[in-house]
């Protein structure tokens, strides 16, 4: 049963939140769960007998648990996000999203489609239709399948002030992604996207 085996993830998973601008490190957590993926608040994680299911669990001490349910809530069924089907103490169960990050497209040298960016900006779009404020959108919290674009991160979504990360990363990728990928697509080392990750933090907090 689902319910059991989230039990013993629950049991047996150890994460903390060391820095809340980086995202939480996960220390321990039981087989057959595959950790999925990391951000500053949580960390999600699948089971193979689960496929179409992703259970986030919440660092200790990070907020946002209960405004993420109401975001999901708010956008209902839409093509360009996942869905909330459980709110648990401390942790979401929703439907699982197939795709690779931009962030790791980039890393890998996978080609990011401009149809999947336009799904992106289509999907922020109705996210402010239906009264929320697109927040934090940027390479590790959006994905590509199959050419199409995917927002698997909406946690900020009910933050009231405005966020340029995705009309920067668009920037980037129409002024210097595209015309290079044009030619050629290669991967960027990890190291490389981690420098240029940082000095964008820098930057937006001297932009302030």
């Amino acid at each position: 049963m689902l319910e059991s085996s989230i039990a013993r993830l629950l049991g047996e998973l150890s994460l903390e939140s060391v820095d809340p601008r980086e995202p939480v490190q996960v220390h321990r957590y039981p087989k057959p769960w595959r950790l999925l993926g990391a951000g500053n608040y949580a960390a999600v994680f699948s089971h193979p007998d689960y496929s179409h299911y992703a259970v986030k669990v919440y660092a200790p001490g990070r907020p946002g648990l209960r405004e993420e349910a109401e975001v999901y809530r708010r956008l209902g069924r839409h093509p360009s996000y996942s869905e909330c089907y459980y709110e648990g103490h401390g942790f979401l169960i929703l439907k699982r999203l197939d795709g690779v990050t931009i962030y790791d497209c980039i890393r890998r040298g996978i080609p990011i489609t401009d149809q999947a960016i336009q799904d992106i900006d289509d999907g922020l779009e109705y996210a402010r239709s239906r009264g929320l404020h697109p927040h934090d959108v940027h390479g590790k919290n959006v994905m590509v399948w199959q050419g199409r674009g995917l927002i698997v991160d909406v946690s900020d979504f009910l933050k009231q002030e405005d966020c340029s990360m995705w009309a920067d990363f668009k920037k980037i990728y129409y002024r210097l992604y595209r015309p290079v990928a044009s030619r050629k697509v290669f991967p960027v080392p990890r190291i490389v996207l981690e420098l240029m990750r940082k000095g964008y933090q820098r930057w937006r907090r001297w932009k302030k």
